[in-house]
């Protein structure tokens, strides 16, 4: 389960997504999450689906990762359609078995907001596997760049963002280490009910917890041999321009969202 946390992992490459500005990503991002709630049918979902669907081919990254990424967040997914299946009330009820009834609200519900999440998930990962945390984080503070005036922490918080997503894959092989460690010793962490299981996951956590700790000081320290001291009067070694194809790639994610808010108001 571990191995499936691909969050904060990067694929090299030099697709046309790859050369994007990280700037032009992470608005087509938010334009893609925009027009997930803005859809309202399935015909607003299988165009964005086919749009995700051009965009990982284009990436080369291959479907395979984003669906793998799905597997820790499954049970979220799962619990979701069954919430939204059993209690959402309709006008006719498919099937009535005591509590349980489903009706037609639901089970539309159950699967819009199953796609949602999916295509939500699958499209937020496919911009961190193209585009290194760097570039990620150099991209989200020129957007942001606009606040400094009201003092706010611009340059502290994407830095923040860039230590973070860099030590995810990190705290992954870490805590698989941990769980190889503590099998070896005998631990066991799959038999039992709920209460037994989290109680056999403290042997793994005290050690993350310390080790977490030791890395976030070594770092702050090595911050300090080199002088760092946050935004004031830092240069940038590579200059983020926008290019041609960024307009273009710009130009269609505000098309397709055009055309999902129409689809929406047309109630197609």
């Amino acid at each position: 389960m571990l191995k499936d946390i691909t969050l904060g992992q990067y694929f090299p490459g030099d697709t046309p997504a790859h050369r994007l500005d990280p700037r032009t990503k992470i608005l087509l991002v938010l334009l893609y999450i925009i027009a997930l709630f803005c859809a309202k049918s399935l015909v607003s979902y299988g165009l964005l689906a086919l749009t995700l669907a051009l965009c990982v081919r284009i990436s080369k990254v291959g479907l395979k990762s984003l669906v793998r990424g799905l597997k820790p967040v499954l049970f979220i997914i799962v619990f979701t359609g069954v919430l939204n299946l059993f209690f959402t009330p309709g006008d006719v009820y498919l099937l009535a078995w005591g509590p349980f009834r489903i009706s037609d609200t639901g089970l539309r519900n159950a699967v819009y907001m199953v796609l949602r999440i999916m295509l939500l998930i699958m499209g937020t990962f496919l911009m961190t596997y193209t585009t290194s945390p760097i570039s990620l984080t150099d991209g989200l503070e020129r957007l942001l760049n606009g606040l400094k005036r009201f003092r706010f922490p611009v340059h502290e918080l994407t830095m923040i963002m860039s230590i973070a997503l860099r030590f995810i894959p990190t705290l992954i092989e870490e805590t698989d280490k941990i769980m190889s460690a503590q099998k070896a010793r005998g631990a066991d962490f799959e038999s039992g009910n709920l209460i037994e299981k989290a109680k056999a996951m403290i042997p793994i956590l005290v050690p993350l917890f310390i080790s977490a700790f030791r890395r976030a000081d070594e770092l702050a320290t090595a911050m300090e041999c080199r002088c760092y001291h946050g935004g004031e009067g830092r240069t940038k070694l590579h200059i983020l321009q926008y290019q041609r194809r960024d307009y273009i790639a710009l130009a269609l994610g505000t098309l397709i969202l055009g055309s999902v808010i129409f689809l929406h108001f047309r109630g197609l």
